[in-house]
């Protein structure tokens, strides 16, 4: 039978009523002739509580505890979908991560699947089960115990069964109807795109678009997994959603398709530190064990054997890449005068596959930018990206002008 994997996020399956609504959808692609593997979420809110409830029974908690209490909210709704399913006549069975088993890296609350065995759930669906709702984010480690994958991990879970069942391809349900060229609630004039490319998809949900995990659209490009990506709360319509897919199979490319933002950033600049060899790799090793997220990195001229260097993280990460800093500087590794954060700052980003063939695209993004007097601290480019840092006041202007001045509402 060709295969579906359909996955419902939080929101979908936040009530009993959503759960049934969801079940509803499952059944219609059963009824098409589908066996399908469904990968559920947590109920919403479920996975915060959970988390909740470890730091505060034990601040300095066991990993791998944690692990084995905030898998439990997925366990949970793949039990009640598959009894609603049970309830509707369609044969069904919940799987837990170890049932499968997803095999994962030790590395818990933030393991990395490595493979997916096939065998038990197609023995069931060759006994005649039809639906296997697995519980999303979830896998076994190499030492027997339960892991997580990280925030978002439901979407990884999914794009890798598809991958590993040779799916026809994966839905992803969530509470919008698409992939937007940006932000509907900054930007009226938002167009939900139809189809458009995995590298583009990549780029956007690195740069703030919260539709999908980063990590799931690597691997739906590494293994050319069709993804869909629609609303759950949206009538049926089998067109209905966007379709993240190959470059190839997209007919006509604007050169932009896309605004995306992110508000928690900081800039933080390291003044007058000593210009060597090796420099960049003393300052950033130790942020990166530190796990600092460094995103934009500028180093100005040297000015007798003195440079400044500028990095953009995460707001939330100022405090331990100032520690970070400050210990390798301490150590004698690094030297610098001083440390400056700056934490009212926003990246804007533009993102297009067309980029890459048509000239004069950074221009038009600084002229527009220059127009409405936003002042741009930092700017770095990729080929099919680019991204300025600009003050956060600024945020939704930049976004509006931008997809105003790339006629992003026009298809």
């Amino acid at each position: 039978m060709p295969l579906l994997v359909m996955k419902f996020g939080g929101t979908s399956v936040a009530t009993l009523d959503r759960i049934a609504r969801a079940s509803k959808r499952v059944a219609r692609e059963v009824a098409n002739g589908y066996d399908v593997i469904v990968i559920v979420s947590a109920m919403s809110g479920k996975t915060n509580e959970l988390v909740g409830w470890v730091e505060e029974t034990a601040p300095l908690y066991d990993a791998r505890e944690y692990d084995a209490v905030v898998s439990s909210g997925e366990i949970v709704t793949a039990g009640l979908m598959a009894l609603r399913l049970q309830e509707m006549e369609i044969p069904a069975r919940s799987w837990q991560g170890w049932q499968v088993p997803v095999k994962t890296t030790s590395a818990h609350s933030a393991a990395r699947i490595e493979e997916i065995p096939t065998d038990n759930i197609n023995t069931k669906f060759g006994e005649g089960f039809k639906v296997a709702v697995v519980a999303g984010f979830q896998g076994l480690s190499p030492e027997g115990r339960v892991t997580t994958l990280g925030r978002g991990g439901s979407d990884t879970t999914a794009v890798a069964f598809a991958a590993a069942f040779g799916a026809e391809r994966c839905d992803i349900y969530t509470d919008v109807d698409g992939v937007y060229t940006t932000d509907p609630r900054i930007e009226s004039k938002a167009r939900k795109l139809d189809k458009i490319a995995f590298e583009e998809m990549l780029e956007l949900a690195s740069l703030g678009a919260k539709v999908l995990q980063t990590r799931s659209v690597e691997l739906a490009m590494r293994y050319k997994v069709k993804l869909r990506v629609l609303s759950s709360f949206e009538e049926y319509d089998p067109t209905a959603g966007t379709l993240v897919c190959d470059e190839e199979e997209i007919v006509e490319q604007n050169a932009v398709s896309g605004v995306a933002y992110s508000r928690d950033e900081a800039k933080m600049t390291l003044i007058s530190v000593a210009d060597r060899p090796g420099i960049a790799s003393a300052i950033f090793s130790p942020l990166s064990d530190a796990g600092v997220n460094v995103d934009m990195i500028v180093q100005n001229i040297s000015e007798e054997g003195r440079t400044d260097m500028t990095f953009s993280c995460p707001t939330n990460q100022v405090a331990r890449a100032e520690k970070a800093l400050t210990d390798a500087k301490e150590k004698g590794d690094i030297n610098y005068r001083e440390i400056v954060a700056d934490t009212d700052v926003a990246k804007i980003s533009i993102v297009g596959i067309g980029m890459r063939s048509q000239a004069g695209i950074a221009a038009k993004m600084f002229k527009v930018l220059a127009q409405d007097g936003i002042n741009i601290k930092v700017i770095t480019t990729s080929e099919i990206k680019i991204s300025v840092l600009v003050d956060r006041k600024y945020m939704e202007l930049a976004v509006q002008a931008l997809h105003d001045a790339f006629e992003l509402d026009k298809g």
